[in-house]
C-alpha cells in the first residue's frame, strides 16, 4: 500500500483571513446590543465618530467602536467621556489595524458612567471646601521675570508652551518642574512638584499644563492631592490641561483656567510687542510733558531775569512804597494824638462836672447836719429861759426827789452860772410806796 502524502494546508493571507473572520462574527452574532462607558469620543471633520467603550462593571475590557455620520446624525443627545450608553450595531474586524470594531447604528444614553459620577462627588466635595471660591483667586503677575511650568518633559504640552512664551515674551525665564501627567504615580509627583516650586520660590507665575486626552488620561488632574496642592500654592497658578472642552478639577482651583497649554502660556506672559508700543508711547508723552515743563520753567526764568534787570525801577518802587507807609504812619499817629486828646478833654469836663456836683451834694449835706447840730445844742435850750441843775459831782439832778436840804447845786443858764444851796425841798406829790 502506497502512503499517500496529505494535501499541504491553505495558506491564508492576512485580508482575506481578516475578512473572514469579520464574516464569521457577523453571521455568528448578527446585530448585537452592548452597553458600557465612552472615553476618547472624538467626532472628525466628516461627521463620523470614533471612540471607545468601557466596561461598566469595572472589568478591564474595552471595544473599539464607530458610528458614521449618517447614524450619529440621529443621535439626540451630545456623546461625552464618561456617559454610560447602550449601543445597537455589528461586530466586525477593522482590516486595516486588524482589530475588533463596532459599527454603532445606535446609540442611547443610559447615565453617566462612574468615573464621570466620581469626577462629580469629587466636584461637589471640593467645592464644599471652598477650594473654588472666587474670592481666593489671586491675579497673575503682569510683567514675571522668571515662569514655571509642571508638566511631563516628554509632553507635547511642554513644547507648546516654551514655544508662546518665546513667542510672546522671549526676555522671560522659565524654570520646568518635571512631572508624569498620567499614571497612577501622576497625581502624587505633580503635587510634588507644585509643592517644589512654592518652596524655591524661584518663579513669579506657575503654569500646570499638559495635552489633550481621554477622561482616563487627564484623571491625574481631578485628584484631591493635586487639586489641594494648587489650591495651597503660594504662587498664582494657571492651569491649562487637554482643549477648550476639557475640564478639570484642577483647573477649577487654579488662580485661572486656560483653555489650553498654549493659552496657559499666553495668559502669564505680557505680548513684548504690544509692551514695547506702550513703552514707546509712555516714552514720548514723557518727552512731550518734560518739555512742557522745561518750556514754563524757561519762561518763568525770563521773567525773573527782567525784573533783575531793572533794580533801580525796584529800589524805587521800594522807596514809593516805604514813603507812603511813612506818611500813614504819622497820620495815623497824629490822628491818634487827637482822639486821645479829645477824649483828655471830655474826661476832664466830666471829672469837673462830677466834683461840682459832689461838693454840692455834700455842702447841702453839711448844711443839714450843722442846722441838725444846731437844732441840738443846749445852748439853744436854755437860750430859751432854761437852767441846768448839776450836783456837786457835776452830774445833772433831773428830779426834785433826790435833792436834799442844804445840798450844794451849780446852775448854768446861757449867759452864766451860780452856786445854790437847797434851803427846802417841796414835791408836787407824794413818791411811790408812801402811806
Amino acid at each position: 500500500m502506497l502512503n499517500q502524502t496529505p494535501p499541504p494546508a491553505r495558506a491564508w493571507s492576512v485580508a482575506a483571513l481578516l475578512l473572514a473572520a469579520s464574516d464569521a462574527l457577523q453571521s455568528r452574532l448578527g446585530s448585537i446590543t452592548v452597553r458600557g462607558e465612552l472615553t476618547g469620543f472624538t467626532r472628525a471633520a466628516s461627521g463620523h465618530c470614533y471612540f471607545t467603550l468601557k466596561d461598566d462593571e469595572g472589568q478591564a475590557a474595552v471595544l473599539r467602536c464607530a458610528m458614521f455620520r449618517r447614524a450619529s446624525m440621529l443621535l439626540d443627545f451630545r456623546p461625552a467621556d464618561g456617559q454610560q450608553v447602550e449601543l445597537r450595531g455589528r461586530i466586525g474586524v477593522y482590516e486595516a489595524r486588524g482589530e475588533l470594531q463596532c459599527v454603532v447604528e445606535s446609540m442611547q444614553r443610559l447615565g453617566a458612567g462612574s468615573l464621570y459620577e466620581l469626577f462629580l462627588r469629587s466636584k461637589a466635595r471640593l467645592e464644599a471646601a471652598g477650594l473654588f471660591d472666587a474670592a481666593r483667586k489671586r491675579p497673575i503677575a503682569a510683567y514675571p521675570a522668571r515662569i514655571g511650568v509642571v508638566t511631563s518633559l516628554a509632553a507635547a504640552a511642554l513644547h507648546d508652551v516654551l514655544s508662546a512664551i518665546r513667542r510672546r515674551a522671549p526676555h522671560v525665564g522659565v524654570i520646568v518642574y518635571p512631572a508624569p501627567v498620567q499614571g497612577t504615580e501622576a497625581p502624587a509627583q505633580l503635587a510634588e512638584a507644585i509643592r517644589r516650586a512654592g518652596v524655591r520660590a524661584e518663579v513669579e507665575t506657575l503654569i500646570v499644563c499638559r495635552g489633550g486626552g481621554s477622561l482616563e488620561d487627564l484623571w491625574a488632574f481631578n485628584e484631591e492631592i493635586v487639586v489641594r496642592a494648587v489650591a495651597a500654592s503660594p504662587i498664582p497658578v494657571v492651569c491649562g490641561v487637554g482643549h477648550e472642552t476639557d475640564v478639570c478639577l484642577a483647573e477649577l482651583a487654579a488662580d485661572r483656567r486656560a483653555p489650553t497649554p498654549t493659552a496657559a502660556a499666553e495668559f502669564a506672559t505680557p505680548l513684548r510687542d504690544d509692551e514695547l508700543q506702550r513703552l514707546a508711547h509712555l516714552e514720548r508723552r514723557l518727552r512731550e510733558a518734560v518739555q512742557r515743563r522745561l518750556d514754563t520753567q524757561a519762561q518763568r526764568l525770563d521773567r525773573l531775569a527782567l525784573r533783575l534787570g531793572r533794580p533801580a525801577r525796584l529800589l524805587s518802587l521800594q522807596v514809593g512804597r516805604l514813603q507812603m507807609l511813612q506818611q500813614r504812619g504819622r497820620s495815623a499817629l497824629l490822628q491818634t494824638t487827637r482822639l486821645q486828646r479829645r477824649r483828655i478833654d471830655e474826661l476832664a469836663q466830666r471829672l469837673a462836672a462830677s466834683l461840682r456836683r459832689t461838693v454840692a451834694a455834700r455842702h447841702d449835706r453839711l448844711v443839714q447836719v450843722g442846722a441838725r447840730l444846731e437844732a441840738a445844742d443846749p445852748r439853744q435850750v436854755l437860750a430859751r429861759g432854761y437852767a441846768w441843775i448839776s450836783d456837786a459831782g457835776g452830774r445833772p439832778v433831773t428830779t426834785a426827789q433826790a435833792l436834799q436840804r442844804g445840798q450844794p447845786l451849780l446852775a448854768q443858764w446861757s449867759d452864766g452860772q451860780a452856786d445854790l444851796e437847797v434851803s427846802a425841798v417841796r414835791l408836787d406829790r407824794a413818791p411811790d410806796g408812801a402811806g
